[in-house]
Formats: structure tokens, sequence, C-alpha cells
């Protein structure tokens, strides 16, 4: 099995935008190049990593299981490649970072891991906390920076943000339902069914959001904060849900499968970065995480607020 970085660079690109067109827009090479690359990869690995749709692309199982690993192969690709240039002993002081809940448990430790590795005088002071209490920690100079969902972020004026990784949205459906033979999926058929609804880092406020945009509303029989408790629902036919790829798994704790499938009707992704106050002065160690974490991800996130 042999495959390239390219090949693993395409794939994670639309595996973040899910249309193969614009991971070719954000990549500026032609789109036949990344399905070429794709089809190689799938070839190498002998694995299907995308359902093909007539609205894009979304991850296969497979491909769920390879992303993760790709994301590492390339992040270590590039801790290699600018390893003789840090000057990571020069780096020291302490670094204040809030997180909230659904980046502490999906996306941040990895790259925390790494961080620490890089720059191994920098004391990390990590604290978790909802949305609005790191806003409000943030302005008052009590965190040098946050890691949190930049697509939850209100106050706009007084923050910048770098968001780093888009996730796209899914509807979760468990392996028997009828949905799954469905040609083509849309919220009007999703509000007729059984719904659960996940409540933490707002994640029922940002649902109602996209739901208003429609004359329909989901049919809920459950709220939870708990992304295992949906996971256990949904595995077992209680019920569906709409939820991003960054909190997917394809088991349930009890080892049963979970289906998804993409939506027709416009849904907006989950995005993740770094925030911190608009007129901070940012210290050494907060540079340095804010330059890690841009490098890490290629620099293919958007900054707002500048």
């Amino acid at each position: 099995m042999a495959f390239s970085l390219k090949q693993i660079r395409y794939f994670v690109a639309a595996a973040d935008t899910g249309q193969v067109s614009q991971a070719a827009v954000e990549l500026n090479v032609s789109q036949s190049a990344v399905t070429a690359a794709i089809k190689q990869l799938e070839a190498g690995l002998q694995a299907r990593l995308f359902e093909r749709h007539s609205n894009g692309v979304s991850l296969s199982h497979q491909g769920h299981r390879f992303l993760q690993h790709a994301r590492n192969i390339l992040t270590a690709v590039d801790e290699a490649a600018r390893a003789s240039q840090d000057a990571r002993s020069d780096v020291a002081g302490s670094l204040k970072l809030g997180v909230t809940y659904t980046v502490a448990g999906y996306f941040l430790p990895s790259h925390l891991n790494r961080f620490q590795r890089s720059f191994p005088e920098v004391e990390l002071v990590l604290s978790e906390a909802p949305r609005a209490e790191i806003e409000r920690a943030l302005i008052a100079g009590e965190l040098d920076l946050a890691v949190l969902l930049t697509s939850n972020l209100e106050n706009l004026e007084a923050l910048v943000s770098e968001t780093l990784i888009r996730s796209r949205r899914h509807l979760w459906l468990s392996l028997e339902h009828p949905l799954l033979r469905a040609e083509h999926i849309t919220l009007e058929q999703v509000a007729r069914e059984p719904y659960i609804m996940l409540t933490v880092d707002e994640a029922a406020t940002t649902a109602e959001r996209y739901w208003d945009q429609t004359r329909h509303r989901p049919r809920e029989v459950f709220r939870t904060s708990s992304v295992e408790a949906v996971r256990s629902m949904v595995a077992a036919g209680m019920g569906v849900t709409i939820l991003s790829d960054m909190v997917y798994r394809p088991w349930s704790l009890e080892g049963q499968r979970i289906e998804t499938r993409s939506l027709e009707d416009r849904v907006p992704s989950m995005d993740a970065g770094v925030a911190w106050r608009r007129d901070a002065r940012l210290a050494p160690p907060a540079r340095a995480f804010l330059d890690y974490m841009s490098r890490t991800f290629n620099g293919a996130g958007s900054r707002f607020g500048d």
C-alpha cells in the first residue's frame, strides 16, 4: 500500500469542504486533479472513502476512520519540516487557555500534546467553561486565548477569531432506518422522525437557527447534554439527529452502528478555532500557540474581526 502526501492533502480538503469542486478551489488545482488523487488513494487503501451525492460528498465509514490518521500524518510532516526552525526553548511562560466542552473532548487534545512537545517551556493553564463565560474572560484579560466553536461567537466587536476547521453537519441514523434507502433527504423528511436534540455547547440553539429558516420543526422526543446518549439512542433506533462530523463516531457504546447521510437543505457547518481579545498584545506563548495551530491546519481557516 503506497500513497502520497498530495493524495492525503486532497482527501482532507474534500472531507472538510464536502465538495470536490470547493476543495479544488481552496487547493488552487483542477477538480479533476482532486478526483484523481482521491481515486488513487482509495485504490491504494482498497477502501471507499467517500459516498457520492448530488450535492457533494460525505465520508464513508472507512473515510471517517482514515480522516484522523490523515490529519496526524500531515501534522507530523509539518512538525518535521519546521523542527529546525522553531526556537522552542526561547518561548517560555504561561498560557491561559479557555476551552469549551466540544473542542475539549473531540478536537483539541492531540494538538495540545504536540504543542507541549514543541514548546516544553510553555506552561499551559487550561480551563473549561461555556462560550459566554469564555468570551467574558477573554475581554476581561483573564484568558490569553480560547479554543471554541467560532461559529457560536457573539461579541465580534471585542474579539478576533481564526477558524481552523469547518466540520460539516450530517443526519445520523440507525443501521436499519428507512431513510438510508432514500436518494435525497430533506429537513421536511427529517421533521417527520422522532428527533434526539443535543444541547451541550449551544447545539440546540444552533439547530433552531437553521430549522427556523424552514417551515418545519424537529419532532423532539428527548433533549440531552450527552453526546454519548445521543449516539446510543440513535443507534438503537429511538430517533435521528443532525450533528457535525467532529463528534461523529460510527459505533455507540453498546457496539451498535450509526450511519450518516447528507441533507439536501443547507445546514451550516460547526466551526472550531481560536479567539482572543481584539486589542490584546499577545505574549510569546500565546503567539506561539496561535501560529502553531494556524500552521497545523495549513492556514486553511478564516480570520474574523481583523
